[in-house]
């Protein structure tokens, strides 16, 4: 309880700062929904051309875009704006004031500072599952709801763990800005189902990076089509992924040179 209070100040002590400049934040909100639409745009486009796209019917390829529209979301509203700060920090030596406070530092570290602007992407991602769910006449049963609230719960932790380990990395290399944009490289794959990829290319973004965990088997357990054992393996990539994060960062900190030695 104690860390969920934490949780609900950095929200409120970032949500006053957002509203010191409301016209940056509208202006931010409004290209996540503009970005948005133009991922939505793009995948209609090969519609226009055929029927289904990897197996996948136009509909169900919705369901995809609204997950990969969440989960950048997700990035933008607080996984982002905290890499950012903690490169910073580690920079600078500002890194010091994190770890000498009475709480988890990756806690403090990672969750500290959020942009809500993210929240647009979050809302649009949500309108475009509706509008696709609608055009299906498709109402998930509620083993197809639980399914899917696991699956986007995997495909969040596995998202956070990915930006934790980028994270961790910078206080060997400090800058670490090319891997966040090879991420953001990679994970635009996620916009399309991953069957549309050729075999090698598949398996890469299901077993190395995990977008298949992301976006397509999350679209699949909405859709009431995911397998039992599917499920058990996202949860357990997402478990492994999360202890093995959290392992590398106790590692960066404990190597950590800070401002004062």
């Amino acid at each position: 309880m104690r860390y969920v209070r934490l949780l609900g100040l950095f929200l409120k002590a970032n949500l006053l700062v957002e509203l010191e400049y409301r016209a940056n934040f509208a202006a931010q909100s409004a290209l996540g929904v503009l970005w948005a639409g133009l991922t939505f745009v793009s995948v209609a486009v090969f519609f226009t051309q055929t029927d289904a796209l990897g197996g996948w019917t136009y509909e169900q390829a919705l369901i995809i875009v609204a997950l990969f529209t969440i989960i950048s979301g997700a990035v933008r509203f607080i996984l982002e704006p905290n890499v950012i700060k903690i490169v910073e920090m580690v920079r600078t030596g500002a890194m010091d004031f994190v770890l000498t406070k009475p709480a988890n530092s990756q806690f403090l570290a990672t969750l500290r500072y959020a942009q809500y602007a993210g929240l647009a992407d979050i809302a649009a991602g949500g309108a475009i599952m509706g509008f696709a769910l609608h055009r299906m006449q498709y109402l998930p049963t509620p083993l197809a709801a639980i399914q899917f609230a696991l699956m986007l719960i995997s495909a969040l932790a596995i998202v956070y763990s990915i930006w934790l380990v980028m994270a961790a990395l910078s206080f060997w290399f400090v800058k670490i800005e090319s891997l966040s944009e090879l991420f953001y490289a990679l994970f635009d794959t996620a916009r399309f189902p991953v069957t549309t990829y050729p075999g090698l290319v598949r398996l890469l973004l299901t077993f190395v990076l995990p977008v298949a965990f992301m976006t397509t088997f999350p679209a699949q357990a909405v859709l009431g089509l995911l397998d039992g054992t599917t499920l058990a393996a996202s949860l357990g990539l997402a478990a492994l992924l999360v202890l093995f994060s959290a392992w590398l960062w106790q590692r960066a900190v404990l190597g950590y040179s800070s401002a004062s030695s």
